[in-house]
């Protein structure tokens, strides 16, 4: 049993294909296949089933599959702290991110990494927060920025900044007149809730334990056309202080702040408990000390580098 095998089968898994797997590992098909087989054979099991089209693993395939992205992952990172050591450049990143925060960081971030540091190679993926806390586990993603906290014993929380949660009400909404709104008494008629919204983390808000079959739940995920709907069918939505620059002057005369309590989300790093790329982290924490307001910067990650 081999990395290199583990390799195979992980591309295997990718692509459903054997020749596009061998070709994401420049390898030729015939030597993929031979020591895929030869893994098979080694641990008595049958790991892909090859009379479906595109194949796909057996039960027992897809548990060898996950623990070989986690041997895989372990073996970079035993990589990473020897190039750490040498003082090498920090090369490839994978990152994950979600739609909520994406527009506010990705565009300056790449700006300050060209211009600060061109040696890394930033391949981002922006996806639902379920699917990166996935590929977080098995190690096939770095680093990752989302809303805390999370449910996971194997990933690693580093809190990097703080925003408020503001609500865009439509000028045709009864509570438009109200400069600040009470976030207990907002109506629980006429809100419109991204899929990946704030009720898991702020119960505090009383349309999350009383969506009706009369309120839409957006299920893109952008805040951008969450406002456009608000504006093109009324009543109001929440959003993130940070989207407030991207409006225009008059939309942003729709923003409304919330009281009693203020809620806040918290965006943090997310990394695998193995993770050893402190380097990297700091990096992209600089970078984004350099993006975000310093009010909203949390104060150990202002201070103090990251160590995990």
């Amino acid at each position: 049993m081999t990395l290199q095998q583990m390799e195979y089968i992980v591309a295997v898994d990718k692509y459903r294909h054997f020749a596009k797997a061998a070709e994401s590992c420049n390898v030729s098909q015939s030597t993929l296949s031979s020591l895929v087989q030869k893994l098979e054979f080694e641990l008595d099991v049958t790991i892909f089933d090859r009379t479906r089209h595109p194949v796909k693993p057996t039960a027992i395939g897809e548990e060898i599959i996950n623990q070989a992205k986690k041997l895989l992952f372990n073996a970079a990172q035993v990589r990473e702290l020897i190039s750490v050591r040498k003082g090498e450049s920090v090369g490839k990143v994978s990152l994950g991110i979600i739609s909520t925060v994406a527009p506010y960081l990705l565009p300056k971030m790449f700006k300050y990494l060209s211009a600060n540091h061109p040696d890394i190679q930033l391949h981002v993926e922006e996806t639902r927060a379920s699917a990166i806390i996935s590929r977080l586990e098995c190690g096939e993603l770095d680093v990752a920025l989302l809303a805390t906290p999370l449910d996971s014993n194997e990933l690693l929380e580093i809190p990097v900044y703080k925003e408020r949660l503001l609500a865009y009400v439509s000028p045709d909404a009864p509570i438009y007149s109200d400069v600040e709104l009470m976030t207990q008494r907002l109506p629980v008629e006429n809100v419109w809730v991204l899929r990946e919204g704030y009720c898991p983390r702020h119960d505090v808000f009383p349309f999350c334990n009383n969506i009706t079959d009369r309120q839409a739940v957006y299920e893109a995920g952008s805040v951008e056309t969450l406002i456009k709907i608000v504006d093109e069918n009324g009543g109001y939505a929440i959003i993130p202080e940070l989207h407030v620059p991207l409006l225009s002057k008059c939309q942003q005369a729709n923003v409304r702040a919330l009281t009693n309590p203020q809620p806040t989300r918290e965006i943090a790093f997310v990394v695998h408990r193995n993770f050893v790329r402190e380097r990297l982290l700091n990096i992209l924490a600089d970078a984004i000390k350099a993006i975000i307001p310093q009010a909203m910067i949390n104060q150990r990650i202002k201070k103090f580098t990251i160590c995990i």
